[in-house]
């Protein structure tokens, strides 16, 4: 397994780590928990050493499947990656989501941020967190304040390092000079390269470490999520036009040659997407969900793919060939 730092500010990290969100349930159609914590388990046995959760995967739930599958081992040898700023229990002036059963709230005052870290920590059953994000951001507390607050955690030990998610260029530049910000984690993939533009170049110019999440556009990447498909109510996907019949016969159009070259290097599409994903400017590090072992192992070797130049331009021609998911969303 590769690994490589999470910033200038950060640790040494595998290049894939395990995103826990899908095995809290919540808008994933639910949840079996021994599957989940077999799934973390064959994580780090195949060499991932860094877990990205958050309270709100499951309320709570992905944390604790997480302490559950991290017993027994050293903790020094984990890196638990966590965040806050999404509340469930209180309101503030920013809705984030509502449906007809939750509605979550986003604040990242410092007296939140304390309150929800405390409650991370008893949840993972750990004294201190490796890497502590914030989950979106709040328009009511300004960035010095938020960078400020989570400066002061690491400076009191309860964070070895801090950084940011789904964020604009300007605040993660305005972060990066008021504090130690290691990471900024967006959501990036074949199918998803706005940050190209974005939050890229600002990472690649300033030293700081990127996860991407839904690398693999949350299956589509697979090569296996034809047209037919079902999906179970209470998974995000259904209904969803990214996820439509249409969209996904074009996308298993565009992945065709990385299916042909996956056949080739006796690789599957989605360990040769990742290991592309890897190779783009700015990316550091890849979140790799995973519900089972057998998932979890495979995601693993992703991180241990090397692609000549050849192969890489095969994948390159594919991603340019999306059109974008702007036509699909407007049927």
């Amino acid at each position: 397994m590769k690994t490589r730092s999470l910033g200038v500010h950060g640790m040494e990290a595998s290049v894939v780590a395990f995103g826990a969100w899908a095995i809290g349930g919540w808008k994933w159609g639910g949840s079996d928990a021994t599957a989940s914590v077999d799934a973390v388990k064959a994580a780090l046995d195949a060499g991932v050493n860094i877990i990205d959760t958050a309270p709100v995967y499951g309320f709570g739930l992905s944390e604790k499947l997480v302490a559950k599958a991290i017993e027994g081992r050293k903790r020094e040898d984990i890196l638990i990656a966590t965040k806050c700023g999404l509340r469930w229990d209180i309101e503030t002036p920013t809705l984030h989501f509502k449906s007809d059963s939750e509605a979550i709230y986003r604040t990242l005052t410092e007296e939140s941020i304390r309150w929800e870290l405390q409650q991370s920590l008893e949840r993972l059953g750990t004294d201190y967190i490796d890497l502590y994000q914030t989950h979106w951001p709040d328009p009511n507390t300004d960035m010095e304040a938020v960078a400020s607050t989570l400066q002061a955690l690491k400076n009191e030990g309860l964070i070895r390092a801090w950084g940011l998610c789904n964020e604009s260029p300007q605040r993660l530049i305005a972060a990066a000079t008021i504090g130690e910000l290691a990471t900024d984690q967006e959501r990036y993939s074949l199918l998803d390269r706005e940050q190209d533009q974005a939050n890229l170049p600002v990472c690649a110019d300033h030293d700081l470490g990127f996860l991407c999440y839904s690398p693999i556009a949350q299956g589509l990447l697979t090569g296996k999520m034809d047209a037919k498909r079902q999906f179970n109510e209470g998974d995000l996907r259904l209904g969803n036009p990214r996820f439509s019949a249409s969209a996904r016969e074009a996308i298993q159009a565009v992945l065709a040659p990385v299916k042909a070259l996956a056949r080739d290097r006796e690789l599957s599409a989605e360990q040769l997407v990742l290991a592309w994903t890897l190779k783009q400017r700015g990316v550091t590090h890849v979140l790799a969900g995973a519900r089972t072992a057998e998932q979890a192992v495979s995601n693993a070797v992703a991180g241990t793919v090397d692609l000549d130049d050849e192969e890489f331009s095969v994948i390159q021609q594919a991603a340019d060939a999306w059109p974008g998911f702007v036509k699909f969303t407007e049927d």
